[in-house]
């Protein structure tokens, strides 16, 4: 790994790399709106793309397959039902399981070497009804529609290296991407992460109204800023052992729920841009992360964090990744279920 600041050493590679684990299967989404056909996509294809040259880690997840299970409780301080009749958002505790993971497809993957930082989400309503998202901490997606992935990985699995320089003409969106990759602290800890639901969704208050949204979770432990020199002195999982070891002698760590509300003409089927700063805001609770379990046996292993399981009040809107990641992480979960044998689990197996 390079120093403080720097791109990896791979360059361009890393950011291939990076970018390529971001969407989940994002690209599906040219399967369902048939963008490519008659050799459409499908969800299948896009799966196996994420698979590394050595084949996919039977029993995982197909990305974001290295994790840890969490659960506590979301506190929603009211504020929320202005925007969302969802009762989630009506003052109360609610129940919340989760998992912190990395974006890659290696489950055995050395913390350091791994750029995205992700959090699934569900938390459970008093009605029962759920609301599932999975989030990033890049505040936006490395390019701005589906068929652009779809690129992104094909080049990416290129020998060529003229494949990715064309690529990169041809999508300059990517250019942001690449500027945060560079420049973003890192940090030895999942508590001093944001992360970013970077699509957009419709919240429907009680009149009918409806809004536009974005939401982030932000930390509110201050984050240290590490060198990759530290990062590298690491040992493999040790993210996984810090938030272990914070919890158990700090505490519970918190995160703020921030909603963004979008302005006129901001653009909500894009989730490579980011809305103008001063943006309305609405802060509607905060999530209580009470206990960390290992994966194997954890809570989180068997759920599926769908972005469009959505309670009433929230939907989805003109942002067609979320239906993309929808049917690929479908895929993924019918694959490793169907591959439980295969997980190293502690317990007794179960799909």
């Amino acid at each position: 790994m390079s120093q403080s600041g720097n791109l990896p050493r791979s360059g361009i590679g890393s950011l291939v790399l990076i970018a390529a684990v971001l969407g989940g299967g994002a690209v599906a989404f040219a399967y369902t709106a048939g963008w490519l056909s008659p050799e459409r996509l499908t969800p299948e294809r896009m799966v196996e793309a994420f698979a590394p040259p050595s084949g996919a880690a039977l029993g995982h997840r197909r990305n974001h397959a290295k994790g840890i299970c969490f659960t506590g409780v979301f506190e929603a301080n009211g504020n929320g039902v202005e925007l969302s009749q969802a009762r989630v958002f009506e003052r109360g505790a609610y129940p919340a399981l989760g998992r912190f993971n990395l974006g890659t497809a290696d489950p055995n993957a050395v913390d350091a070497t791994v750029r995205v930082r992700g959090l699934g989400l569900q938390i459970t309503a008093a009605d029962g009804e759920e609301w599932r998202m999975a989030m990033i901490n890049p505040p936006f997606f490395a390019v701005s529609t589906p068929q652009a992935f779809h690129e992104l990985l094909i080049a990416s699995g290129k020998k060529d290296p003229e494949a990715m320089k064309t690529f990169i003409q041809a999508n300059p969106e990517f250019a942001a991407f690449a500027a945060w990759a560079k420049t973003a602290p890192w940090t030895t800890s999942y508590a001093e992460e944001p992360y970013h639901g970077l699509n957009s969704f419709i919240f429907t208050d009680a009149k009918g109204g409806d809004h536009a949204v974005r939401w982030s979770l932000l930390p509110t432990v201050q984050p240290v800023p590490v060198s990759q020199a530290e990062l590298e002195k690491r040992g493999p999982d040790f993210l996984e052992q810090e938030i272990t070891e914070r919890i158990r002698t700090a505490g519970p760590q918190r995160w703020t729920m921030v909603t963004t509300v979008a302005g006129p003409g901001d653009p909500t089927a894009d989730p490579s841009k980011a809305w103008p700063e001063g943006r309305r805001t609405v802060q509607v609770g905060t999530l209580v992360v009470q206990r960390i379990e290992p994966e194997r046996d954890g809570p989180c292993r068997d759920i599926n964090f769908d972005p469009t399981v959505l309670p009433r009040g929230i939907r989805v809107s003109d942002d067609p990744f979320p239906a993309a990641r929808s049917s690929v992480y479908r895929k993924s979960y019918d694959l490793r279920a169907a591959e439980a044998g295969d997980y190293p689990r502690t317990g007794t197996a179960r799909p």
